[in-house]
């Protein structure tokens, strides 16, 4: 698991501690990658909405990412959800390499910030560095 990843499932768990959703299912991709490298935490959760006269439960899906697996999500979906566009064998390929060098970018950046926090005054620290 990456710095990335972990920071992903903290985010998701706080937002299912909230006592209003209620999680009906979890799909890890994660921790499972699909073939093609997409990678994100999808829940389905219900949630509650306000209408005039009454709540309403819904049921949602919410994916958590990080802003370069959401990039490469973008266009991989411009490219695959496309009727009439065959995907050729070697844009597949890169775009699978390219997934992978997104995962590895996540986890250098993160572990940049997080270091940083050693150089930096305590006043202009963020609270993951302290």
């Amino acid at each position: 698991m990456r710095i990335n990843d972990c920071n992903i499932y903290e985010l998701s768990n706080a937002f299912l501690r909230q006592d209003d959703i209620v999680l009906l299912e979890k799909k890890d991709y994660l921790a499972n990658p699909k073939r093609n490298g997409y990678r994100s935490l999808h829940l389905i959760i219900q949630i509650p909405i306000y209408l005039h006269s009454e709540k309403k439960m819904m049921k949602v899906e919410v994916q958590f990412r990080t802003i370069s697996m959401d990039w490469w999500a973008s266009l991989e979906h411009k490219i695959r959800y496309k009727k009439d566009v065959e995907v050729p064998l070697h844009i597949a390929k890169e775009l699978r390499e390219c997934a992978e060098e997104a995962a590895l970018l996540d986890y250098r950046m993160e572990n940049i910030q997080k270091n940083l926090g050693t150089y930096l005054k305590p006043d202009t620290q963020t609270p993951e560095q302290r």
